[in-house]
């Protein structure tokens, strides 16, 4: 988010973080959030006046506080209010800015808990199943299938094999708010690593690498960039020899399959 938007959303995640780091119950302050976010977007009218820039912010955050306070969780409902006071660029900024902070909420829980590791590591997991398994694919994203159906889905698959917050965030992203899944779990992910001030490098190789490799290639990573580096790891078969590495938009290509191309093209050039 940009402008006056950026600006609130940064606001609401410092206090977020307050609250949490005071003792709220980050994954309940998370789903209340959520709830919240799925009401704005379900009701236009509730929405522009949350978000109208000709009000008073004292009486859209009553407003709020009168709506959501018998439903949410006291934090929640002091997040969602104060959210009404601010600016937003647009009115559907609100709403995002609520899905998002519910992610943070619960990426804080799981920190607090020290599951954040593994709640990272599951959400990645589970996109790329999603991404290649074209049954689960269109199963969780049949229009015929109400959410809840597609919710107890995820929970059968994941229960007992991942984090309570990846399961919590796996359910959500059959709520239909990104335009697919398989995009919802990974800005889900970019979410955690930038709420935890890491970056997140893709690495493709032919081989599962041994914890150890991995360890020193996220040290490696850390000291270049400055900040500490998780690694999403995929066994590709398509890679020879090396690593294939992508953090945000910069590719670093070290495979020995690309250096033959590149030797190819200088050879044709």
């Amino acid at each position: 988010m940009q402008g006056s938007s950026g600006e609130s959303l940064a606001r609401l995640s410092d206090a977020l973080g307050t609250a949490i780091d005071g003792g709220a119950d980050g994954a309940t302050v998370g789903d209340g959030l959520f709830a919240a976010a799925d009401v704005l977007r379900d009701q236009p009218a509730l929405r522009r006046a949350a978000t109208d820039p000709s009000s008073p912010a004292e009486a859209k955050r009553a407003l709020v506080s009168g709506i959501f306070g018998s439903h949410l969780d006291s934090t929640a409902t002091e997040i969602v209010g104060t959210a009404a006071g601010l600016r937003w660029a647009s009115s559907g900024d609100l709403a995002r800015a609520l899905e998002q902070l519910g992610v943070v909420a619960l990426v804080k829980a799981a920190d607090a808990a020290g599951e954040a590791d593994r709640l990272e590591d599951d959400l990645f997991r589970f996109g790329r199943a999603v991404v290649d398994n074209p049954e689960l694919r269109d199963a969780l994203s049949d229009p015929a299938r109400s959410a809840g159906d597609k919710r107890a889905l995820v929970r059968s698959l994941l229960e007992g094999k991942a984090a309570g917050g990846a399961i919590r965030l796996a359910e959500r992203s059959v709520s239909g708010v990104h335009l697919t899944v398989a995009r919802a779990l990974d800005e889900y992910g970019k979410v955690a690593a930038e709420t935890r001030n890491r970056l997140v490098a893709l690495v493709r190789t032919a081989r599962p690498l041994e914890a150890g490799e991995q360890q020193r290639l996220a040290d490696v990573l850390a000291r270049q960039y400055s900040r500490p580096v998780h690694l999403n790891v995929v066994v590709d078969q398509s890679v020879v020899g090396g690593l294939r590495l992508q953090i945000g938009d910069q590719v670093i290509d070290g495979t020995i399959a690309s250096r033959l191309d590149d030797a190819r093209r200088r050879l044709v050039g």
